[in-house]
This record gives C-alpha cells, sequence and structure tokens, in this order.
C-alpha cells in the first residue's frame, strides 16, 4: 500500500497524487465512489478514530473540486462514520462508550428481526451463500498471511449479507453502518473478539435458521452480538491519547 510523505497533510490511510511517484484517483470519481473509499478505510482501520480529513488534500487524491469532496463527507456524516465540526473540519469519529453501548443495543433489536425474516423466507441460494462466506472466513483464518483488519470486515460482512437476504433494502443498509460503526468502535476500545470463535458462532448461528427456529437462530445471534460487545474495554471513558495526537499534529 503507498504510504503518504511524512510532509503530508493527507491521511496515510489514502493514496497521494501522481506527481509522489503514485497513481492519481480517476478524475471522473463520483462523490459515492469517494465516499465509499473514505469509508472503506475507515472500517479497515487505515484511518483512525480523531484523523483530520482536509478537504483541499482530499481534492488532491481524487482530482476533484473541494464541493464534491464536501458532499461526499456530508454523505458519511450522516451514516455517522465522520463528524462535521463547524470552523474546524472533517474528523473521523470517536464514539463515546455510551455510544458503543448504543450501537449495540440497536444491533440485537435489528438483526433480530432480520434472523426472523431471513428464517420465514431463505430459499436455499441464500443458504449457499453463507456458507460460501463462512468458508471464505475460515480460509482467511487459516492463512499466516491475512491481516486483521481483512479478518475483521469479512466477520461484519456475514451480518451485512444476512440482512442483504432478506430483500429488505432500508434493513441492510441500516445493517450496513452499524456494522461499520461497530468496526469504528473495535478499533477506538481494543476489541479482544476472537476471529475463529466468531466464525463457529456464524456456522452453529447458520444451523439453526436451517432447522426453521427462528427464536433459537435469535438467542443465538444476540448472543454472538453480547460476546462482541464484552470483548470491547468499555469499563470506562478512555480516550487514546495517540489517536488524539493524530489530530493535534494535523490541526
Amino acid at each position: 500500500m503507498p504510504r503518504a510523505s511524512s510532509k503530508s497533510s493527507v491521511p496515510p490511510a489514502i493514496a497521494v497524487p501522481a506527481e509522489n511517484g503514485v497513481a492519481a484517483a480517476d478524475k471522473n470519481s463520483s462523490i459515492e465512489s469517494i465516499a465509499n473509499d473514505i469509508a472503506t478505510a475507515i472500517v479497515e482501520k487505515r484511518l483512525p478514530p480523531g484523523t483530520w480529513l482536509r478537504e483541499e488534500a482530499l481534492g488532491r487524491v481524487y482530482s476533484v473540486s473541494r464541493t464534491k469532496v464536501r458532499a461526499a463527507l456530508l454523505m458519511l456524516s450522516k451514516d455517522k462514520l465522520i463528524e462535521m465540526i463547524p470552523d474546524k473540519g472533517a474528523f473521523v469519529c470517536q464514539p463515546s462508550v455510551e455510544e458503543a453501548r448504543e450501537v449495540f443495543a440497536v444491533r440485537r433489536i435489528l438483526e433480530s428481526e432480520v434472523v426472523r425474516l431471513f428464517v420465514a423466507a431463505a430459499r436455499p441460494r441464500d443458504y449457499q451463500v453463507l456458507e460460501q462466506h463462512i468458508k471464505f472466513e475460515r480460509t482467511a483464518l487459516r492463512q499466516t498471511t491475512t491481516t486483521g483488519t481483512v479478518r475483521e470486515k469479512l466477520l461484519g460482512d456475514f451480518h451485512v449479507a444476512l440482512a442483504e437476504a432478506t430483500g429488505n433494502r432500508t434493513l441492510a443498509e441500516l445493517v450496513r453502518e452499524l456494522v461499520a460503526r461497530s468496526s469504528l468502535i473495535a478499533m477506538l476500545y481494543h476489541s479482544s473478539n476472537d476471529p475463529h470463535c466468531s466464525s463457529d458462532e456464524h456456522a452453529d448461528f447458520l444451523r439453526l435458521c436451517r432447522k426453521g427456529d427462528a427464536e433459537a437462530a435469535v438467542k443465538s445471534m444476540n448472543d454472538h452480538l453480547e460476546r462482541i460487545e464484552a470483548s470491547l474495554e468499555l469499563g470506562t471513558e478512555k480516550p487514546d491519547r495517540q489517536l488524539d495526537l493524530v489530530k493535534a499534529l494535523l490541526a
């Protein structure tokens, strides 16, 4: 992955312009593609909480106007991945302990409904897609070259794929947003979640769905989410001084 110059204000997760030896972004980048690219960098932990997202720097990276960058950042702020601070700029969000607990509480509510809808209407093809996803998870876990970020993204994508299988687009979008916010929370509050355990729980959950036992599957999903939440260091509000330093250095 290309790295930004130490003298640049461009966050290290995003490629620098061509004049620094790295291919420039597509000049026809859409607002949606820019937003998706930045969101992916946040979810994959290449942009830590507190990182300042400078409009002019991002404009150079993507070869677009600041107006287009600002529109992309506004999209991300609506998804709660970044925070727009008046007279200061846009920063990758730093969720509080209370917000972290709320996100997981809402996930349990929404994903319980996802499970019920899935069990009621899932087709053989839906099960095949999710079983294949679990195989991808386990393959990634066996490979020593796979980064923790890729593993965690695969595990989160299982929940998104499950929601998409219900056919309810709005519900799937909400789950996607909450999974992304959960990844940000896991990064900030130092998750000790065992990815092997998560993948095994996905497989156990899917077996319950195949049996048609919706309530047992709901309980399995809730237990899974509660365990992930319990793996976070949420006992007290502990701002990460190193992440605060990132913001200070880029201010």
